[in-house]
């Protein structure tokens, strides 16, 4: 992936940053509203914010609890083959983010992805496979993985594969 290295020395700098106490503690309040409002700015024709450095997508989902249609912006990971992982990192708090809860009740879903949207189903990587991906989720965006020793928990990852 060509793009990758061009934008690796920037995303290392954004990715450090990310990692920060005050980013952890602002981020999840800061960012939401910001790729929001980059989004409607824009018409939805250039990515969010985030999606200028690092990939992003929309997940639309089903709500685990509720039954009703979610839909959450996340950073992602392409693969060449047309897949896609996606990381339940909720800025390195303790809790799983929501949006994997309904994944692993509603494994179908739709995303919003450089400017189309469709159809996938979403796998969880099996824990004998992480290392493997844990290691192309850091070629995508250096030192992730720190979310997961700061969460204390094994942050979920999923395979989103066109349906």
């Amino acid at each position: 992936m060509a793009d990758v290295a061009a934008v690796r020395p920037v995303r290392a700098v954004v990715a450090w940053g990310s990692r920060t106490r005050f980013f952890r503690r602002y981020g999840p309040r800061m960012m939401p509203p910001l790729e929001r409002f980059a989004s409607r700015l824009t018409g939805g024709r250039r990515g969010p914010i985030s999606g200028v450095v690092v990939p992003s997508l929309i997940l639309h989902t089903i709500g685990a609890r509720s039954g009703q249609p979610r839909e959450t912006l996340l950073m992602c990971c392409p693969q060449d083959d047309g897949t896609i992982y996606i990381t339940g990192s909720n800025f390195a708090r303790p809790e799983h983010p929501a949006w994997t809860w309904n994944l692993l009740a509603h494994p179908d879903a739709e995303i919003e992805f450089r400017g189309e949207r469709r159809a996938v189903r979403a796998k969880a990587v099996p824990d004998d496979d992480r290392e493997r991906v844990w290691a192309i989720l850091e070629q995508n965006w250096p030192g992730y993985r720190g979310y997961e020793r700061s969460s204390g928990r094994q942050l979920r990852i999923f395979h989103l594969v066109p349906r």
